[in-house]
């Protein structure tokens, strides 16, 4: 559709320093085959919204023969969303689900009370180089749906709200904002967007979500008198009108957010909960290892090897 009347290129851009609440550098971390830089949890900001967990992965360069190959292993407490840039790899989990997760697809995948999967480069994949580039993300259950049965949606790149015009390209992935919604449905209220930026382009915050945050993921942006390079995070403080404005070679940011849950949550490996005795009980159930009758099952179609419980 054209450019969405709601996101008015007029916004006021705000010149208050203190309408940044927290600036993430994300840290690097080196997963062997490919890096990632994981900006949230952070020591400062545990979640945006309820956004919980946040990875770029790559850009990366695979060799032939080479690729993804994480055995399954489980989650609990969250749903997991993995947004491509370039790439594609198999997703494969204890639901039956058997999809390729492509770029620019939405593939929400709701842990619940408990759900295994496995994420893979396989068949023909293997055999030439290819590139892998993207954002995984966590979000956080609310307490009355961390026992929820686990479930997995796919929609399509073409099933998205895509507003453009005004030199800028804004791709809502999942919730709601500037007057859109996804049509995936979500475990609590929240916005999460793609948005490509041309040289001097703006993009308002949404005004109607108390928790908004934005990760540059290329180029720079100036916003509340600032200018921030790529793979910067930055949250705002609730309620301020805010514009971003791209630099000048233009800029690619994600904007996610949402409404608060109502406390911090635990972390533990793969598991996030409201409390300590939910994520010890996964833990023990994954040790256990019953997949034909205690509370984790494996993948039907990948199911000979899984990850073992972290000593």
């Amino acid at each position: 559709m054209s450019w969405n009347p709601a996101l008015d290129p007029d916004c006021p851009t705000g010149d208050a320093v203190d309408a940044i609440d927290t600036v993430i550098v994300p840290r690097a971390r080196d997963l062997g085959d490919f890096e990632v830089r994981r900006a949230l949890p952070a020591p400062r900001r545990q979640m945006v919204g309820p956004f919980i967990f946040f990875d770029q992965m790559g850009p990366a360069e695979f060799l032939t023969g080479q690729g993804i190959d994480i055995r399954p292993h489980p989650h609990i407490g969250l749903a997991t969303v993995t947004y491509l840039y370039k790439g594609r790899f198999h997703h494969r989990d204890s639901l039956g689900t058997d999809q390729w997760i492509e770029p620019g697809a939405v593939n929400l995948m709701t842990a619940g009370h408990g759900v295994t999967h496995s994420e893979r480069v396989d068949g023909d994949m293997l055999g030439a180089p290819y590139a892998l580039s993207g954002i995984q993300t966590w979000i956080a259950l609310p307490e009355d749906k961390e026992d929820m049965p686990a479930d997995f949606v796919h929609a399509p790149k073409d099933a998205l709200p895509l507003m453009q015009g005004e030199g800028k390209q804004v791709r809502l992935i999942l919730g709601h904002a500037w007057g859109e919604r996804a049509p995936v449905e979500t475990p609590s209220e929240m916005f999460y967007a793609d948005a490509v930026l041309e040289p001097g382009a703006q993009i308002p915050l949404p005004d109607d979500h108390e928790d908004r945050g934005v990760y540059v993921v290329d180029g720079e942006v100036s916003v509340a008198g600032q200018v921030f390079e790529k793979q910067r995070m930055m949250v705002f403080r609730p309620g301020d009108r805010l514009s971003l404005r791209a630099g000048p070679q233009g800029a690619r940011v994600l904007l996610l957010g949402g409404a608060t849950l109502n406390g911090p949550r635990h972390i533990w490996w793969n598991f996030v909960a409201s409390s300590r005795d939910r994520i010890d009980a996964a833990k023990e159930a994954w040790r256990a290892g019953d997949w034909a009758h205690g509370r984790f099952r494996l993948p039907p179609t990948d199911s000979d090897e899984f990850i073992p419980l972290p000593e």
